[in-house]
């Protein structure tokens, strides 16, 4: 039966990016509908060290500034963006590159203490719906706006909502490594709510993690199962499309 699957992909597969786009091509061909969004921040740091502009990161989320915003939306949603989209049609996707500006699918409300930074207020999932039902597979840059005014979105935020609002079946975070780590290094198998908490507060869960851990709690309140995976692993999305564990469930 065909499923709905959101999947992020992150800056830390892009050297590895052959496997997991291959996964997911191969996801749309078996007649699933997914949407992909993925991040870019590594990419963006260099453009910013390129035009004299220092990266600057607030609790892990990334402070930007006037000076700071047009690098990153280029990059973000130009470079980035279009350099996923061609590799996934050349390997025979059907893939179409937005970002949450288009339509004004993504409207966020500004932080005024990080600069041009958004938190999501509101997907519209009906120019998504209209790329899926078409037989496109929307590639998501994380830029949102709150009237015409472009902000920067976490990227894993970006793809819980566009989880929740796709009422999507799997929400997959393809990652550099093979999911949640414990103390000694060991994947843990399955999150649920409760185990978060003390995990945040001993640093089992931090940084970067933290914000994909939301993104699958918050799906997984709206009935999409939450994954956190090693994207580098050929098969791993059909795996854990076929109810194999693979990486961390979360929820």
């Amino acid at each position: 039966m065909s499923k709905i699957v959101v999947v992020k992909v992150g800056g830390s597969t892009w050297d590895s990016r052959d496997a997991a786009l291959g996964d997911i091509v191969a996801l749309q061909r078996e007649g699933h509908r997914v949407a992909v969004v993925h991040g870019g921040g590594e990419m963006v740091s260099r453009w910013l060290a390129v035009h004299g502009v220092e990266s600057r990161f607030v609790d892990g989320v990334r402070e930007t500034g006037g000076d700071a915003l047009p690098v990153a939306v280029a990059v973000l949603a130009g470079l980035v963006n279009k350099q996923l989209v061609a590799g996934i049609n050349a390997i025979g996707g059907r893939a179409a590159g937005l970002s949450g500006a288009d339509g004004a699918c993504i409207v966020a409300r500004r932080r005024p203490d990080l600069g041009f930074v958004g938190e999501i207020e509101h997907v519209d999932a009906a120019l998504l719906m209209s790329l899926l039902d078409s037989g496109y597979m929307p590639v998501i840059a994380p830029i949102g706006v709150e009237g015409g005014q472009l902000l920067n979105i976490n990227a894993d935020t970006v793809a819980g909502e566009v989880a929740v609002a796709l009422k999507s079946d799997l929400l997959a975070f393809l990652t550099d490594v093979a999911g949640v780590l414990d103390a000694g290094g060991k994947t843990v198998e399955r999150l649920s709510a409760s185990d978060v908490e003390p995990l945040v507060r001993d640093g089992t869960i931090s940084r970067g993690m933290l914000p994909k851990v939301d993104a699958c709690l918050k799906a997984g309140a709206h009935g999409c199962a939450g994954l956190i995976m090693d994207g580098r692993r050929e098969g791993a999305l059909r795996s854990a499309l076929e109810g194999r564990i693979v990486g961390t469930r979360v929820g």
